[in-house]
């Protein structure tokens, strides 16, 4: 049977902040992981069951993160369906099974995963998949559930019956429901992933939410294809009403099935289940980076741009980044949400971007800021450009570092390698290219009365923005 993984990358993570930001999410770091982040993880995890490329679906914004890291690891064919907007994941599974129909590939099973899960136990991983797909060839729709280690607070049940039944779903439960639903051993986790049909899905969907069915389908025919990216029509898409699969098409079907998972697995919702899931140390500590602890017991503390000391602290979460420090009693793990909202209320920026942004022609970072000046490191990586583009308040020096710099500074084309520089006027429409085989870094110094990434007039960009 040809399963299509089907990979949910729509969420921004904020629980896991300052790592996580809105353009630069949880799925996309690597938190597990040395080398790959959660999305790749994902990725690699289909490719023993031998299945065809695979559709993620994610927010418009990381369309290059998305597209470059599934290029690191080899993934090719994939399709790339952007929502305009997050309209939960019942219209986000739609959409991926549109493109599968879309693909000439109708009868495929959809394996639903979402991009954020941690799985290590990969033959238990596949051996549920076989038992799954065996019903979702019948057009069952088919869900996982987590044979459950703790009483867990922190998810959805599912009460299980015979002949892989779904007898009932539950709400996150409090501590002492938990527990009687582990002792029972009639409970699963509600894992959020899935396997069936692309018409079986859309057929239940129409049935029980017409609305959302009808509302994706015309944003979906509206489309546009541009690059490696499916694009969706933002105004039809965004009437969309929003709604889970659970609400919308698994409590009310009678064809859902739930198949048993013994193995390993984490949602990575937040800092605590991070902690619960690593290797600690003989202290139950978690050391990420450069961190020195001393006296301290059952804490997580990751550093990323510097020395971080802990010195007679317990049940803490530290976490520094180039721009923020969290500090945080591990109990409190879910009001990390309510510091990203304060961030957005009071205009400020540290919830959306790192001090290092990356763009698909490499990245930047802020490394000094003023009233009237700004100073930012610049990568490009080779034979990328940056758009054709000019500024109404700042000019513009660029110092090249190493590589070589192909510039376009009015009506003037230069070369420069290293040491070499060049200066921008304000209103004057330049370029920025990487003609070498190696890395472009450059220093860029700009003044002027505004110096906001928004003072931008693009004329051509090899990327559609």
């Amino acid at each position: 049977m040809n399963i299509i993984p089907v990979i949910l990358s729509g969420g921004v993570g904020s629980r896991l902040w300052p790592l996580s930001r809105e353009h630069f999410p949880k799925q996309c770091l690597p938190l597990t992981d040395k080398q790959y982040s959660l999305l790749q993880q994902t990725a690699n995890r289909t490719r023993s069951l031998n299945v065809s490329a695979p559709i993620v679906v994610c927010n418009e914004d990381h369309r290059f993160l998305i597209a470059q890291q599934l290029q690191e690891i080899g993934v090719t064919g994939a399709s790339i369906v952007l929502e305009p907007k997050g309209r939960n994941t019942a219209p986000a599974i739609a959409l991926a099974a549109l493109e599968a129909q879309h693909k000439n590939i109708e009868d495929a099973l959809l394996l639903i995963l979402p991009a954020d899960h941690v799985i290590r136990d990969v033959a238990a991983f596949e051996e549920a998949i076989q038992q799954a797909a065996e019903l979702a060839s019948e057009n069952a729709l088919v869900t996982f559930g987590v044979k459950p280690t703790r009483p867990e607070t922190g998810y959805g049940y599912i009460r299980s019956g015979d002949n892989f039944s779904v007898s009932e779903f539950v709400e996150k439960p409090n501590l002492d429901v938990a527990q009687t639903y582990l002792d029972s051993g009639d409970y699963l986790w509600n894992s959020g992933m899935f396997l069936f049909k692309a018409k079986a899905y859309l057929s239940e969907l129409a049935l029980y939410r017409g609305d959302i069915a009808d509302a994706v389908i015309g944003a979906y025919q509206a489309r546009n294809e541009d690059m490696d990216f499916v694009r969706i029509d933002s105004e039809a898409f965004s009437a969309c009403p929003e709604d889970s699969i659970d609400y919308a098409v698994m409590e009310p079907t009678q064809s859902a099935k739930v198949v048993p998972y013994a193995g390993d697995w984490s949602d990575i919702g937040a800092w605590d289940a991070l902690y619960d899931y690593a290797d600690k140390d003989v202290n139950s500590n978690i050391l990420l980076g450069d961190v020195m602890a001393e006296d301290s017991n059952n804490c997580l503390v990751r550093a990323e741009s510097r020395l971080v000391a802990a010195v007679g602290v317990r049940d803490l979460v530290i976490v520094e980044t180039a721009d923020a420090v969290l500090v945080m009693d591990k109990n409190n793990a879910q009001d990390v949400k309510k510091i990203v909202k304060r961030l957005k209320a009071e205009g400020r920026e540290e919830h959306m971007f790192h001090t290092q942004v990356h763009r698909p022609w490499g990245s930047y970072q802020t490394v000094d800021l003023g009233d009237r000046h700004q100073v930012k490191r610049i990568m490009v990586k080779p034979g990328e450009k940056l758009s054709v583009q000019m500024h109404h308040h700042r000019a513009e020096h660029w110092v090249v570092v190493s590589g070589t710099a192909k510039v376009q500074n009015g009506d003037k084309e230069i070369l420069l390698t290293e040491n070499e520089s060049t200066y921008i006027p304000v209103g004057v429409v330049h370029a920025l290219e990487n003609p070498g085989k190696i890395q472009l870094e450059l220093v860029e110094v700009q003044s002027g009365s505004y110096l906001g990434e928004d003072d931008i007039v693009r004329f051509s960009d090899r990327y559609g923005r």
